[in-house]
């Protein structure tokens, strides 16, 4: 496709979640900025419609072609007035949506005379954290009538430099990994019935973090990972014996820094303490992450066989933020940034989200409460605040001596994948062996195997999403046909593709 550029690993990641159908609302990314005084309507606008100029990756959309998922420029459309907030955050209308677009939007909701609200709304595949902060510095210079600095490389030579640094990873990432990744297939948190990393409406708790700095300060850590230690310990202390936590770390590079776009991978941290004092567990954390950090360039289902889509990696996760210490600062105005707007769903069971900047460190618990009860989740909120009191006291305090829960009962995983999800009609009875070969030899070519077995699952191989394009393009080339997408969700076996092949050139003739 002319124009286009190569999807990201963590755009492919999502582009799966979504045609899974198991994503939901959970990827929609809300940012709301209150402007006080006298707004210029129309340099408002104006300032939208160069930011989006700027950063062409807000209009993009995810498409496949000839094997390859791509991302394709596409409009964003004109800032256009809504109506009231929450209204505008819930429309069943109009969602932000990375195939179909458009990706992103601007929406002015008018207060009083004097006071707006600007809600900003994007895909996860094509924003991040860090991309709030340049997408309001940028959106303020324009306003002001200064525009920001020319950008070095262009993001089409960024998503280059992605791949590159992809490739040059993933062979040290497959050993990292070897034997360290185990599906977790069950979760101790007070009243919890069930386990899931499918998305689904959701509630939250908010809450401030006390002396985070100081804690961190005192224990020779950075705030995310003595935050990340407390939140670990906790889970430890409810009976995980080895919790494995989601955490997003951030793939940016020189190149990137300056840019919108989802530089981001969550990747598992796995471990508990095991004795000792916190600030000892800590600094062992602390290790552990650096050791993560080199392979952060690579998404875990490239490195590992057996993981199928999923809105979250982990049953439980944490995101932590360390904002700039300036504002956006609009002309002529005052404002004010909601920097964790909850979009009303979650990802997983259990989400802390943690962002820091000059005004403290704001906390937020985000959990699926058809799984977990709300008097479960402030029961979380207050054993968590708890430990991190005790642990601003004396972070080098003995673990057994901290406010530490008991063990609480197990639940099961009740939602691992997209597999109960779809629903995909096969044609029953025998399919010829020599077009299930010719599908067999497509998967192993596709997935670098001298050979792959009728009935082994695709995913289990170590496959995903750019793999299922590149077997749909090689079988539409081979005979005819074009699969859908959501054919390899419920059966991602040679014998079950084969079977839709022999029923699609079946109907053909």
């Amino acid at each position: 496709m002319t124009g286009s550029w190569p999807a990201s690993p963590a755009q492919q990641g999502m582009w799966l979640t979504e045609r899974a159908g198991v994503a939901g609302r959970a990827f929609h990314m809300p940012l709301a900025v209150w402007l006080d005084g006298p707004l210029d309507v129309v340099a408002l606008g104006k300032a939208c419609e160069e930011v989006a100029r700027r950063h062409p990756v807000l209009g993009g959309v995810l498409a496949e072609d000839g094997g390859e998922l791509r991302l394709v420029p596409h409009a964003v459309p004109p800032m256009r007035e809504g109506g009231d907030l929450q209204e505008e955050l819930a429309r069943p209308v109009d969602p932000v949506d990375p195939v179909v677009g458009p990706t992103a939007r601007f929406t002015l909701i008018r207060e009083d005379a004097k006071r707006h609200v600007l809600l900003f709304q994007a895909h996860h595949a094509v924003f991040d954290g860090e991309s709030k902060d340049i997408l309001l510095r940028d959106l303020a210079a324009w306003y002001g009538g200064a525009a920001p600095p020319p950008l070095g490389p262009t993001y089409p030579e960024v998503s280059v430099q992605q791949q590159v640094r992809l490739a040059n990873a993933l062979p040290y990432a497959r050993q990292y990994w070897a034997g360290r990744w185990e599906g977790q297939r069950e979760l101790r948190l007070p009243g919890l019935t069930g386990v899931s990393v499918a998305a689904a409406p959701g509630s939250a708790l908010d809450f401030v973090v006390e002396d985070l700095g100081g804690i961190a300060g005192r224990l020779e850590v950075t705030r995310f990972e003595a935050v990340l230690a407390a939140f670990v310990a906790l889970l430890h202390a409810y009976g995980n014996a080895r919790p494995a936590v989601g955490v997003d770390l951030s793939t940016r590079t020189e190149w990137s820094r300056d840019h919108v776009g989802a530089f981001v991978n969550e990747l598992p941290v796995i471990g508990a303490p095991e004795g000792g004092t916190f600030g000892e567990f800590a600094r062992s954390l602390r290790g552990d992450l650096r050791r993560l950090y080199r392979h952060r360039e690579v998404p875990l289902a490239r490195a590992v066989d057996g993981i199928g889509p999923r809105a979250a990696l982990t049953p439980v996760s944490l995101s932590y933020r360390q904002r700039p210490e300036t504002s956006p600062l609009f002309a002529g105005l005052g404002a004010s940034v909601e920097w964790m707007m909850f979009n009303g769903w979650v990802r997983n069971t259990l989400h802390l989200q943690i962002v820091d900047d000059e005004a403290g460190t704001a906390a937020r618990l985000q959990y699926n409460p058809a799984l977990l009860g709300r008097t479960g989740a402030e029961r979380i909120r207050e054993d968590l605040a708890a430990l991190l009191t005790a642990v601003a006291a004396d972070p080098e305090a003995p673990l057994d001596r901290l406010p530490l829960p008991g063990p609480v009962p197990a639940a099961s995983v009740t939602a691992v994948t997209a597999a109960t999800a779809a629903s995909v009609a096969v044609k029953d009875g025998p399919v010829d062996a020599e077009l299930v070969r010719e599908i067999q030899a497509i998967f192993a070519k596709e997935l670098e195997l001298d050979d792959v077995e009728p009935d082994e699952d695709l995913f289990d191989l170590g496959g995903h999403s750019l793999t299922i394009t590149q077997i749909m393009a090689r079988t539409q080339e081979r005979f005819g046909v074009e699969l859908s997408f959501e054919l390899f969700i419920d059966d991602a076996t040679a014998m079950g593709i084969a079977a839709e092949v022999a029923r699609l050139r079946e109907q053909a003739c």
